[in-house]
């Protein structure tokens, strides 16, 4: 007597692979809307922070960070004190992602808590407190401004930068609020490290999806 041996029909083994196309068309639908929305999050970042500018100018006539006259606006909690040589020229000097109680780039995040234009908090007291307040973006990286242009050849009044940026993310942020190359127009990307000094901004060939990247915004 012959054994028969039991296996998938052909009907069957389209049916799973069919559910296999599904399962994987829905995780990486997935996780497009996810790498969407934080694309939104960061481009709102930039956007936001430009506009703290303008509010505060509106209420004190100053730059905040610069504010020569912070304690007189927002009261004793502005505990930072950059140093007075280049308060009140309209700059906001120092990296944008300072940790230095002597730059006007964080004592600016103090500023305009203070003032009720931003959320956060206002202990720049020690530096765990600092760590702890300054602002960070959808992937965990500083955001910050200033008034040096941190790439070069970069030109404007501020630049505001993100760090720790998927390069996959970046490119995306260029396409959306600039020219698509990531090494011309007000949005660049560089690598991270920034340390003071202008780097040379990365062109979108050579960016690499998975690799982490500064992405700053001129304004």
């Amino acid at each position: 007597m012959k054994n028969q041996q039991s296996g998938f029909t052909l009907v069957e083994i389209a049916i799973v692979l069919v559910i296999i196309g599904l399962l994987l068309g829905g995780v990486l639908k997935g996780q497009e809307l996810v790498n969407s929305a934080k694309v939104k999050n960061l481009i709102s970042d930039f956007r936001s922070t430009q506009l703290l500018i303008y509010g505060f100018q509106d209420k004190f006539k100053a730059i905040p960070g610069d504010d020569a006259n912070a304690v007189a606006h927002v009261g004793s909690g502005a505990t930072l004190a950059p140093s007075s040589a280049g308060l009140g020229n309209g700059r906001i000097e120092g990296s944008f992602n300072s940790t230095s109680a002597t730059d006007e780039s964080l004592a600016f995040w103090q500023h305009v808590r203070l003032a009720g234009l931003s959320t956060g908090s206002t202990d720049f007291s020690s530096p765990t407190a600092i760590a702890a307040a300054v602002p960070r973006n959808a992937d965990g990286g500083r955001l910050g401004i200033q008034s040096a242009a941190p790439i070069s050849t970069m030109s404007g009044a501020y630049f505001v930068c993100s760090d720790g940026i998927s390069g996959k993310l970046a490119k995306q942020i260029d396409i959306t609020m600039d020219d698509g190359n990531t090494a011309t127009g007000s949005a660049r990307v560089t690598a991270t490290g920034y340390s003071g000094t202008a780097t040379a901004a990365v062109a979108t060939t050579a960016i690499v999806d998975d690799t982490t990247y500064i992405v700053c915004i001129a304004y």
